[in-house]
């Protein structure tokens, strides 16, 4: 039975491959029908930046025609869409910045490789924070993404974009990175699935950096099964990232069996205590008797060292964003603004391309780093991170995942923090130890808050469960995700906007 085109949208991504395997739908419908999709959604939602519909119907045609001879790809005639930080040759590739602005990338990541090599049809660019530094995708030349639950509030970010266009039915798949819980935050207050790897179970080749110690790419989907999918595609060793771990990426799909009866699963007790909403609490409690009652044994670590997490986390990240940024300087690519000398060019260029949290950062990052400041500020972050790191395989010799809330509110209202940068930074509480450590994390669903408006209706919220696992088991969380998806109704929740 044919699909109608206004219902391919509500696909999974795993539901759409077998579709395309049994010839029930084509690339050209489904491509076609996303189009569609987005010229009339996403002015409600500004999720894209960038799209090139007649490219992408080309190449779903083409993928049509050569369907027989490519049985063996598995995201064959696929639309996946790509945060505007991940190089996609012959693309805009921006960072949501104007220093970038009409910059063309010349060469593809090794994850955009990965995704063609698959199959996959690179449909468009997402909406971000300038080069992923926010927390809500306010921080874009391009206007906020908002949120398709409540259109008055945040998509989250730095990956707002790729969450907002899950949640609105805009795109069954997307690439975000996650430097400080960049995919996981957007994906609990958009009501999705984000996954951040290990610190190097992704390639970061072709990745704009921001803080190279920290970034990491995940995808952002509907379901944990999704997830697996993608992540199984874009994993691997890259000999052109140095930090790329040589080890094997396990078939992921399917390891996902559902059955955690004797697992670990500790509790941070640290991310339940002071500042966290109350409906937040209480659906991270529900979701903890949840994984009780499906077999799980449930204990209380902690991280003691988490209440400084955030400081050593926005010390060297914006160190090494103050020595990555350096390289827009008007010269060899992006925006230039003529000067009186080289020294004027380069302070007219960066004023006036670069953003005010932008700025901040770099002027943050310069100074951490400066004479006499290293060794007070650098150098202590460096030594809090490592005893970050130490607190989490110490938790992890008795327990196999560590879980807790991804985010301590619902998703907030836009402009409610972007002038209090100390209260945005605040956000990222819970997912920012994941990228100290260099561990993996994954976000869920887990429940809905009730959210009163002036004219005294209800609004619904999504709230996320954060999942953390030890270094390069993204198979454990993964599965316990899994578990706890299905076994609950969350992930079948679809925004107002996604019902349009």
């Amino acid at each position: 039975m044919t699909l109608p085109a206004t219902m391919i949208h509500n696909l999974t991504l795993d539901e759409l491959i077998t579709k395309v395997r049994h010839r029930e739908l084509s690339s050209k419908e489904i491509v076609t029908a996303l189009i569609d999709r987005i010229n009339r959604i996403d002015t409600l939602i500004n999720a894209y930046v960038h799209i090139d519909p007649q490219k992408a119907i080309s190449e779903a045609e083409e993928a049509d025609k050569n369907f027989f001879d490519n049985l063996d790809k598995p995201l064959w005639g696929i639309p996946i869409a790509l945060k505007d930080i991940i190089a996609h040759k012959g693309s805009p590739l921006t960072c949501a910045s104007k220093i970038l602005q009409g910059f063309i990338s010349p060469y593809d990541a090794a994850v955009v490789e990965r995704l063609k090599a698959a199959g996959a049809i690179i449909l468009g660019r997402l909406n971000m924070d300038e080069f992923a530094m926010g927390s809500s995708t306010e921080n874009s030349i391009y206007g906020p993404t908002k949120n398709p639950w409540d259109l008055e509030r945040v998509a989250g970010g730095s990956s707002g974009g790729c969450a907002a266009a899950i949640a609105a039915g805009e795109c069954f798949a997307s690439i975000g990175s996650d430097t400080g819980g960049s995919v996981r935050q957007p994906a609990a207050y958009c009501g999705c699935v984000g996954l951040k790897p290990t610190y190097g179970r992704v390639s970061r080749y072709g990745l704009v950096s921001y803080a190279s110690s920290l970034d990491q790419i995940g995808p952002v989907t509907k379901t944990v099964k999704d997830a697996g999918i993608l992540l199984r595609i874009i994993a691997g060793h890259d000999p052109r990232d140095s930090t790329s771990f040589p080890i094997d990426v396990p078939d992921y799909p399917q390891l996902l069996t559902g059955e955690i009866k004797g697992l670990r699963i500790g509790v941070v007790k640290e991310y339940m205590g002071p500042g966290l909403d109350p409906e937040v609490k209480t659906a991270i409690n529900n979701a903890i008797t949840q994984l009780a009652s499906l077999g799980a044994e449930i204990v209380e670590v902690s991280i003691p060292s988490t209440e400084y997490a955030i400081a050593a986390y926005y010390i060297i990240a914006t160190a090494e964003a103050s020595a990555n940024l350096a390289r827009y300087d008007g010269v060899r690519y992006g925006l230039r603004v003529d000067g009186a000398d080289l020294y004027d060019m380069y302070t007219k260029t960066r004023g006036t391309g670069f953003g005010k949290e932008v700025k901040r950062r770099i002027i943050l990052g310069t100074y951490v780093l400066s004479k006499g400041y290293y060794d007070a500020y650098y150098l202590r972050a460096q030594k809090v991170r490592t005893i970050i790191r130490q607190e989490f395989l110490k938790a992890f010799e008795k327990t196999d995942v560590l879980i807790g809330p991804t985010t301590a509110t619902p998703a907030f209202k836009i402009g409610e923090k972007i002038e209090d940068p100390l209260q945005m930074y605040l956000t990222d509480i819970y997912t920012i130890s994941c990228n100290l450590a260099g561990i993996c994390g994954i976000s869920v669903p887990c429940g809905m808050a009730q959210i009163q408006t002036a004219d005294g209706s209800i609004k619904q919220l999504p709230i996320g469960l954060q999942i953390l696992g030890k270094p390069f088991q993204e198979a454990t969380i993964l599965n316990v995700a899994f578990a706890y998806e299905q076994n609950t109704p969350w992930h079948t929740y679809k925004s107002p906007i996604a019902k349009l």
